[in-house]
């Protein structure tokens, strides 16, 4: 595939508020990928900025991105790369990942001994476990387990490759589960994951069940609600907007796993939940990420 990048080095603080900008910018072309990370350790404040594109850019495209900045907008690099598949590039002979009890590797490594393994290769969707959101949600679920949570039904929205999805099964091998996500590409991703992991597809206890949906909007999301769990690393501005569907879909007592919002979005997150009747549980930060365990109150 050939893809475009634009690229350009700011301050931390620029490139975080980017970010921010990005995940909140609701016409966001899903196809214009844009992430950002420091340059040197030694000189903590200078970070690169990086977007993608399958295809060059147009003045739209650099309209968008220096909207993100405002002005004065910082320069950028424009440049062809080869054709590579760069997600799967990226991927090549990463480490294992172990968070809580999961550890998840790539085809490249052997299950490690003692640990609840999880394989996801390389692939086009969200979810590898290399990301601290992803990270955090299995150290979250771990903790849930520990702590003696009885989950019967659960849901993962956004799912992505499906991991947390098989890791909430791993967990409570016996209860319901579904999985979606608005990307179609998943719906294939996960099949494939779900296969390699051992995970039947089906809609019966053990089973797993997959649609393609934005947010709660599918007959089979509200026909199995109320859920004990449900799972969403997402992103923050999706997040508070569905917050009132989620509070209707989580039952009394039930739990809620929040992900994909970075430190400084928290607050705004969790007003939106604790209007709904939602307290917090337990948080972690990673980075600059905050994954939240939130608890639906019995009475409101």
């Amino acid at each position: 595939m050939t893809s475009w990048k634009i690229s350009t080095v700011v301050s931390q603080e620029a490139a975080k508020s980017a970010l921010a900008a990005q995940e909140m910018a609701l016409e966001w072309d899903a196809e214009f990928v844009v992430s950002a990370c420091e340059v040197d350790q030694a000189e903590p404040d200078i970070w690169a900025f990086e977007a993608w594109l399958p295809r060059k850019p147009g003045a739209a495209d650099k309209q968008a991105l220096v909207a993100l900045f405002g002005e004065p907008a910082p320069k950028f690099a424009i440049e062809k790369l080869p054709e590579t598949d760069w997600v799967v590039e990226s991927q090549k002979g990463v480490e294992p990942i172990h968070s809580g009890r999961f550890c998840v590797h790539t085809l490249d490594h052997p299950p490690a001994h003692g640990a609840v393994n999880l394989a996801i290769p390389a692939g086009l969707a969200f979810g590898t476990g290399q990301h601290e959101t992803t990270a955090g949600c299995l150290a979250q679920l771990d903790a849930m387990k520990r702590q003696g949570v009885v989950i019967r039904n659960h849901a993962d929205i956004g799912t992505g490759t499906g991991l947390l999805a098989f890791a909430a099964m791993r967990l409570w091998p016996k209860a319901d589960a579904i999985a979606s996500d608005i990307d179609p590409v998943c719906d294939a991703v996960v099949r494939e994951n779900a296969a390699l992991n051992g995970v039947t597809l089906g809609p019966k206890s053990g089973e797993l069940s997959m649609v393609v949906a934005p947010g709660m909007d599918d007959p089979q999301l509200e026909a199995r609600a109320p859920y004990d769990l449900l799972i969403a690393n997402i992103l923050a501005g999706p997040l508070i907007e569905l917050a009132p569907d989620f509070a209707r879909a989580v039952a009394p007592g039930g739990q809620l796993l929040l992900a994909g919002l970075l430190e400084t979005q928290e607050s705004a997150v969790r007003a939106a939940y604790s209007r709904k009747g939602f307290r917090l549980a337990q948080r972690l930060v990673l980075g600059d990420w905050s994954i939240l365990w939130l608890r639906k109150r019995r009475v409101i």
